[in-house]
């Protein structure tokens, strides 16, 4: 069988070797004359718009499945960025146009002082699904699609849980013997798995869900989040795709 080749059509690029004037070298043109900077925004859009349609090509021509659930790493410093929340926002679409079902985003806090005006905040974006906010006094478990944990980190989390199979053991409902991983499962604020965990501009995890991903898929990239845009994600989940996951075997 013939090897099928990937071929994209170039569209509405041809401006791009355009001298200033609007014309051809050694053509006439029969339109206005329009200033350079007229096609600037072309010339620098039409290389990356093609760049992404060829990933997102790719990555449809796959036939191993999307990871379910995506979850992004990233710090309170990231949030504070111009256009930070603006990306998070966009990043929530990616996610849910290339098949997840399940968005978490952890916010490693330094200062908890910033943790109210962090949650205003992300409470004014616009999500595609419903969405739930954890900050480090929470236990109540986030069941929402869309989770995002301010400052709870994956020790003080375990600890937690820890805590409360101590007091059930103490109170009589329940048995030391009874005790196995489901029974930390049902205790943690954020219980499910992520397939696929992003980390930007750093390969460390901030303290990220020690229990939950422990057979994750880690992916670090070479842009800090203010940077990070669709084309960033696409290799990820390229890559993600390109992985044979062993689940710790």
């Amino acid at each position: 069988m013939p090897k099928r080749r990937l071929i994209l059509v170039v569209v509405g690029c041809s401006r791009l070797d355009r001298p200033p004037g609007g014309s051809r070298a050694g053509t006439v043109s029969n339109r206005p004359n329009v200033a350079d900077s007229e096609f600037l925004p072309l010339r620098a859009e039409c290389p990356v718009v093609l760049y992404d349609t060829y990933l997102a090509v790719r990555l449809r021509r796959q036939s191993e499945d999307p990871p379910r659930h995506v979850a992004v790493v990233i710090t309170e410093r990231d949030l504070l960025e111009q256009g930070a929340y603006e990306t998070l926002a966009a990043f929530f679409e990616w996610a849910v146009e290339y098949g997840a079902e399940r968005i978490t985003v952890s916010v490693s806090v330094l200062d908890e002082a910033v943790i109210p005006t962090l949650r205003r905040e992300l409470a004014e974006l616009s999500v595609p699904r419903p969405m739930a906010v954890r900050g480090p006094d929470d236990t109540e478990q986030a069941e929402e699609p869309i989770q995002i944990s301010i400052g709870l980190g994956g020790k003080r989390e375990f600890t937690e849980t820890v805590r409360q199979l101590a007091e059930a053991v103490d109170a009589g409902d329940l048995s030391p013997d009874e005790i196995e991983a489901e029974q930390i499962d049902n205790r943690l604020v954020f219980r499910e798995e992520p397939d696929l965990v992003i980390k930007t501009g750093a390969e460390r995890l901030s303290d990220f869900m020690i229990w939950q991903s422990v057979y994750s898929e880690l992916y670090f990239t070479d842009v800090n989040w203010r940077d990070f845009r669709k084309r960033d994600y696409l290799r990820a989940l390229l890559d993600y795709e390109d992985r044979q996951r062993r689940f710790g075997a």
